[in-house]
């Protein structure tokens, strides 16, 4: 039953009668379907539809935490400052600094209680709860291997913040990405990929039987680029890759490798996807 205390997450608390409908307005997650206790992801999206920041959001009282890298923190909440224009809404840095993440234990486990359960653990079967503040001191590396076994990738090792798309990463298949809300920054370009079904670059898992190399190696199909690997824990990782590409490899036998490291390619169980052909559409 690890507790892992994540030092680099920090937390902003957003609160005031207008909260929910600025936040609704403004990111891709659809806060008012949020349940008490769960903790959605999200993002802030450029106007071109590409992730510039990416968060947890949940319930707390009657304000809203977002939980983000400890990076963007300062960013975030200068751009949330400049949308907030006349609203109804404070801003301020959350008490605690961290997050602690626990997860493996029974249904009468008592952090469950103390803690809001994140959804895209739960899309793969896993029930993992966030806490504000350090109440464990498990390795880091422990949480790291857990989520790339289960495909869940975070902005900075698995991809880089104004390039990504929320489908890149899979955010409309976790929770992350509502379709049904109003508008929100954005909104037009994600709607457009979904209805078109134009998403091709998705998260995969890595796998090896040597240990895989750094960060950022790309991996290639014929000498061809195929994606970027991420996230490594021994010989597994994830990597966001063109899977029509990948999908087009596997069928013809083309080995893929990471640099010079054979590896193979596998979308995650739980989102539903599978490697098109060149007759097929990637498909949830």
């Amino acid at each position: 039953m690890p507790d892992v205390f994540l030092k680099d997450r920090s937390l902003l608390f957003v609160s005031g009668t207008e909260a929910q409908s600025f936040l609704q307005n403004l990111i891709t997650t659809d806060i008012v379907s949020l349940e008490p206790g769960e903790a959605r992801p999200g993002a802030l999206l450029t106007p071109q539809g590409k992730i510039l920041f990416d968060f947890m959001i949940w319930q707390d009282g009657d304000g809203y935490t977002i939980e983000t890298d400890a990076g963007q923190r300062d960013g975030l909440l200068k751009r949330l400052t400049m949308y907030k224009l006349r609203a109804a809404v404070t801003l301020a840095q959350h008490a605690e600094e961290g997050v602690t993440v626990s997860w493996g234990g029974g249904a009468d486990d008592a952090r469950d209680s103390q803690g809001v359960r994140d959804s895209r653990f739960a899309k793969a079967g896993v029930t993992l709860t966030r806490r504000a503040g350090r109440y464990g001191n498990d390795a880091e590396t422990l949480y790291d291997a857990l989520r790339i076994s289960l495909g869940i990738v975070v902005s900075g090792p698995d991809f880089t913040l104004q390039d990504a798309f929320p489908h890149d990463v899979l955010m409309d298949l976790n929770g992350g990405l509502s379709f049904r809300k109003g508008c929100y920054v954005g909104q037009e370009v994600v709607s457009r990929m979904q209805h078109r079904g134009t998403a091709r670059r998705r998260v995969v898992t890595v796998s090896s039987t040597t240990a895989l190399p750094a960060t950022g190696t790309e991996i290639t199909a014929g000498g061809k680029p195929v994606g970027t690997l991420g996230s490594v824990d021994g010989g597994s990782g994830l990597a966001i890759v063109r899977i029509d590409r990948a999908g087009a490899a596997m069928a013809a036998d083309t080995p893929l490798l990471a640099g010079e490291t054979p590896v193979s390619l596998a979308l995650p169980g739980w989102s539903g996807l599978v490697f098109p052909t060149s007759a097929d559409e990637a498909s949830a």
